[in-house]
């Protein structure tokens, strides 16, 4: 007879098993996609790495497979309707479903609009709001007919307010935030949810890359970005954690949320 402690385990492990599920992640070779593709592989889910990076993404999901996971890397710009149709079929053909679609892909430049290109403004609206569209539009039919999914679109601090120097960053993902209400309220009646992660500074080769071009020191631009509540930046597992919870039997009657994973940041 099984002990009421065993039954609490297998109960806790049951809400956040991801056995049996198809996910697939985009900006999977580094950062935040990298921490969730790893993430809902330790919770059983096959994993389809998505990334314009092949050796990095090759790597990460080769680490996935050495540590006892299920994953594939496959090459997409998010920006080309024929490469998301194409990476969609791929794992359509080679799993049947697709149960979980994370969109993490994006592009931060840090310049005002005085300073910005257009052609800095099309690649960052392409790759972080038009790539969700993109590989949304292949993906939700399948769930359709699978009868339900989980999409995870991936946000921003700056989702919700305003920052300096970021003006393409913040239109993306503040769009981020009201497509995933749209999304939420047109597939829910297909038991399809769709939420927002919405992160403040997290440690990542983007931070890295944000602190180069606006020309400030490392140490200094870190220390500033610790200054809330928690008193540190964030890290990969952080914003990987949030998207378990999001995608797990836990948060079956949440969509059309951004939940914000900033350690208080904008509190």
């Amino acid at each position: 007879m099984k002990t009421q402690s065993r039954r609490i385990e297998e109960r806790a492990a049951q809400l956040l098993s991801l056995e049996g599920k198809v996910a697939m992640v985009t900006g999977a070779a580094s950062g935040i996609g990298r921490g969730i593709s790893i993430r809902l592989a330790e919770m059983r889910a096959f994993v389809a790495l998505l990334d314009i990076d092949d050796i990095k993404g090759r790597a990460a999901a080769a680490e996935i497979e050495a540590h006892g996971g299920q994953a594939a890397f496959l090459r997409c710009d998010v920006r080309s309707a024929a490469e998301c149709r194409r990476a969609v079929e791929t794992i359509i053909e080679r799993s049947g479903k697709i149960d979980i679609l994370c969109n993490c892909a994006g592009v931060a430049i840090r310049k005002d609009i005085v300073d910005l290109t257009e052609d800095e403004w099309d690649l960052a609206l392409d790759v972080t709001l038009k790539g969700i569209y993109l590989l949304s539009r292949e993906v939700v039919p399948h769930m359709v007919r699978n009868g339900g999914g989980s999409i995870i679109n991936i946000g921003s601090g700056w989702s919700l307010k305003g920052g300096p120097r970021a003006a393409s960053y913040c239109a993306a993902k503040g769009g981020t935030v009201n497509l995933t209400r749209a999304m939420a309220i047109d597939h829910g009646k297909n038991n399809i949810r769709v939420n927002c992660v919405c992160p403040g500074d997290v440690e990542t080769p983007m931070l890295v890359s944000e602190c180069a071009q606006l020309g400030e020191d490392m140490q200094a631009f870190l220390r500033e970005a610790a200054n809330r509540p928690l008193g540190r930046v964030g890290t990969p597992d952080d914003i990987a954690n949030a998207v378990l919870f999001l995608v797990s039997p836990m948060s079956s009657w949440i969509t059309g949320a951004a939940l914000v994973v900033d350690g208080g940041g904008l509190a």
